[in-house]
């Protein structure tokens, strides 16, 4: 139990959480932007292509709504697509930015106190040395 409430304060505190929070939101704005796109922009498109239908809510075939369905065809078909670009756009940036470490030249790390002192008794004894 202590390492379930471990992994819950890992999840709850560590980002993860805050993380999902954001997604939900901005997906829920997303959606709302997607659901106009299809109302407002396409379906009357399709309307006029198809005739005076602009709104396939209201067609029926006997009880069955078919025109809900279609809706909601449309409007997933069209998250799905902005989803995919989405994710391949941050993919790409992310090789980006992989590659450009990579090809980044690496710094060497600072030699440690120790070295450094015998670095320095080494340059002495030569010093030395070279006077006898």
């Amino acid at each position: 139990m202590k390492k379930f409430i471990e992994e819950f304060k890992e999840f709850a505190v560590g980002g993860n959480l805050l993380d999902m929070a954001v997604g939900v939101i901005v997906g829920g704005a997303f959606s709302n932007i997607i659901n106009s796109l299809v109302t407002d922009i396409f379906t009357p498109i399709i309307g006029m292509l198809l005739g005076s239908q602009t709104d396939f809510s209201n067609l029926k075939l006997g009880q069955i709504m078919i025109g809900n369905f279609i809706n909601a065809v449309i409007s997933f078909l069209i998250t799905a697509f902005c989803l995919f670009t989405v994710v391949k756009a941050i993919n790409k940036a992310k090789e980006k930015l992989v590659k450009a470490e990579e090809e980044a030249p690496a710094e060497e790390p600072e030699p440690s106190d120790e070295v450094k002192l015998l670095t320095t008794i080494a340059e002495e004894l030569k010093k030395l040395n070279k006077k006898k």
